[in-house]
């Protein structure tokens, strides 16, 4: 069964890279949705993909950044299948 992450992500998280990153880290692990910076200096990610996988994708995102991330707020909920693709919205 699928999952959805709906997660915040506080710290030095914008002109470092993080959301073509994470683009890169969703393909790769083939979970589906978008990230995208918040005009408050967080970062924003919404994925859906199975239980394993969106805990693989979260741990490599923690792992490449955590010298970055100072706090993360992770809801997780039942997917909706919403999303075809993993995108940066702009």
């Amino acid at each position: 069964m699928n999952k959805q992450i709906h997660a915040y992500y506080t710290g030095r998280v914008q002109g470092v890279g993080f959301r073509f990153t994470v683009e890169r880290l969703a393909q790769d692990i083939g979970v589906v949705g978008w990230v995208r910076n918040l005009p408050d200096g967080r970062a924003e990610v919404f994925a859906e993909g199975s239980d394993e996988d969106l805990k693989d994708f979260l741990g490599e995102i923690k792992r490449q950044f955590s010298g970055y991330i100072r706090d993360e707020d992770i809801a997780w909920s039942e997917a909706t299948g919403e999303f075809k693709d993993f995108g940066i919205k702009f």
